[in-house]
């Protein structure tokens, strides 16, 4: 790790007459070198950042992975303290992301933080995170959630193609209105949005309903689901690390703002207030979804329902017509999450393209011919379609969310190993560390271990015949993942070892502000005979933006 020696103005301070409070005041150094903040205009307020997290987290997770968590928890008791683990969980690592994002309030996320923290070697981590981007089909499991859907609305049954075959139509019809006319992807996002949120709330005051014995449906009867909440089998450590994953999926996009904190108009004051609130309310709302499904669903029905969960709840609180309008709302639901899935996948890829972090970065870069990120939605489209089809049948759905949790898990130890470095030198007294939001050590410590655990957990062989999967082996998420990052390696020794020797060359980055006046690093080709070394355009006093690569 490198030597880091930030110095962030304090929230208590004032310096030079400006209230420090704002974060737009801060500045931080390291080596020397000033982290400017974005010159762009500001748009995004609180509400619209809190509904970039909302839109992101609240997909189909809540509605799909009902069954899945109560058949590996063993109990409705024990499916709720899952439900309760995983959410304290992902608010650890929300904390954790708060404070990093205020320390560096710029757009990005975590590419930003690991390149932060881990700087050496040069460019390492810059690869490995670009494979990890470039190669996960994101918006492939919801796409899927929605084909499935869909067909229960139609009272068709799933077979091994016909729910994927209405998945690449979603992702395809998702890819193509966010590259050719991005309002109108925007209203459309935001308008299904809406149903999401009316969805789960819908389910929540229902379950109230039925537990004061107001539902009057043919279909129901009281469930007594909460008698003895605790009685059936004990989890195994595959079942409650393979339940934690499922909880931890439907929280996943908790750091969505982190992506656009250059456009946010008070940065600080969303992450300290916008972000936790966020979470925190759909927490609350998760649990009483679930409380909801135990209250109106016999337990032999959600073992049995598998990701049509919530189409179950609808056909027993009020009949067979509302399973299939239910199941349509579901769908909508999935797909507004699939909208915006792509829509922010498609602008991490052109941004590695500007920065040249790819190759062939100026074909990722450009935002021709509809002046929107085509070539980078594109990019997802097509490794969306790749890992929607590729899977045996039966394994499409938990192997994506498999493969999109794992890898995150990876990056968020890393980054809490990271951020615990910082604190352990701020201890030395070998740096200064003061952002204005702080996790607290014993938080950052929790998200690590808990990190670090379901990294290691999945290795875990099942027992009495739980099973991740109907073909695939039990490890196989774990191991791509591994092949991915690997990919990042290779990319890496080709790109900063192997070639510039061969071309005689030096790689050369340099903070750059574009037009849309966003700070970004560019990577240059500068020859080791100087010969263009003019295109940086640099005299002596702007040498200490410059980092190169030996």
């Amino acid at each position: 790790m490198s030597e880091v020696s930030n110095k962030f103005s304090s929230t208590s301070e004032k310096q030079d007459g400006t209230d420090s409070s704002d974060v737009n005041s801060l500045s931080s150094h390291t080596a020397g070198n000033v982290i400017e903040i974005d010159q762009n205009k500001k748009e995004i307020g609180i509400v619209s950042a809190s509904f970039l997290m909302l839109n992101r987290m609240l997909g189909a997770g809540v509605f799909s992975t009902g069954s899945t968590i109560f058949q590996l928890s063993g109990s409705v008791g024990t499916a709720l303290m899952m439900w309760f683990a995983g959410t304290v969980i992902a608010l650890s690592g929300l904390l954790v992301y708060m404070e990093l994002g205020s320390a560096l309030p710029r757009n990005g996320g975590e590419k930003n933080y690991l390149e932060y923290l881990f700087k050496k070697p040069k460019f390492l981590v810059t690869a490995m995170y670009a494979s990890y981007v470039f190669f996960l089909g994101w918006a492939a499991g919801n796409s899927i959630v929605v084909g499935e859907y869909i067909l229960n609305a139609a009272g068709q049954e799933v077979t091994q193609w016909n729910s994927r075959g209405i998945g690449i139509a979603v992702i395809t019809f998702a890819f193509l209105i966010n590259a050719i006319n991005v309002k109108a992807g925007l209203f459309l996002a935001n308008a299904l949005g809406i149903f999401k949120v009316f969805i789960v709330l819908f389910i929540t005051v229902t379950g109230w309903v039925a537990l004061g014995g107001g539902i009057k449906s043919n279909n129901f009867q009281p469930t007594h689901n909460f008698h003895d909440a605790f009685s059936g089998e004990t989890p195994s450590g595959f079942g409650v690390v393979n339940s934690l994953y499922n909880v931890i999926w439907s929280y996943v996009g908790y750091s969505n703002a982190n992506y656009a904190l250059g456009e946010i108009k008070n940065p600080h004051k969303v992450l300290k207030v916008a972000a936790p609130v966020a979470f925190l309310s759909l927490g609350v709302i998760y649990m009483f979804v679930n409380i909801a499904y135990f209250a109106v669903v016999p337990k032999k029905e959600i073992a049995d329902s598998g990701r049509i969960l919530a189409a179950s709840f609808f056909k027993y609180a009020f009949g067979d017509q509302a399973e299939k309008a239910a199941s349509v709302f579901v769908a909508l639901s999935a797909w507004a999450n699939v909208m915006s899935v792509i829509f922010s996948q498609g602008r991490i890829i052109q941004q590695l393209g500007r920065e040249g972090a790819l190759p062939l970065s100026r074909f990722w870069a450009t935002s021709r011919p509809f002046g929107t990120p085509f070539v980078g939605l594109m990019q997802h489209w097509i490794v969306c379609i790749v890992t929607i089809l590729a899977p045996p049948p039966g394994d499409a759905y938990n192997f994506i969310m498999n493969l999109i949790s794992y890898p995150l898990n990876v990056v968020n130890t890393v980054l809490a190993g990271g951020l615990l470095y910082v604190y352990y030198k701020k201890y030395k007294g070998l740096t200064e560390w003061n952002p204005p939001i702080k996790a607290t050590l014993p938080v950052i410590i929790f998200f690590f271990l808990a990190s670090l655990y379901l990294i290691i957990a999945p290795y875990i062989p099942p027992t009495d015949g739980q099973t991740v999967y109907t073909h695939l082996p039990y490890w196989i998420h774990a191991v791509v993942t591994w092949g991915v990052f690997g990919i990042g390696l290779v990319y890496y020794l080709v790109w900063v070892r192997i070639l510039p020797r061969l071309g005689n060359y030096t790689l050369v980055t340099k903070e750059i502000v574009g037009e849309d006046g966003f700070w970004r690093n560019k990577i240059y080709r500068i020859y080791n005979d100087g010969s263009n070394r003019e295109i940086l355009d640099i005299d002596h006093e702007e040498q200490k933006n410059v980092e190169i690569v030996n």
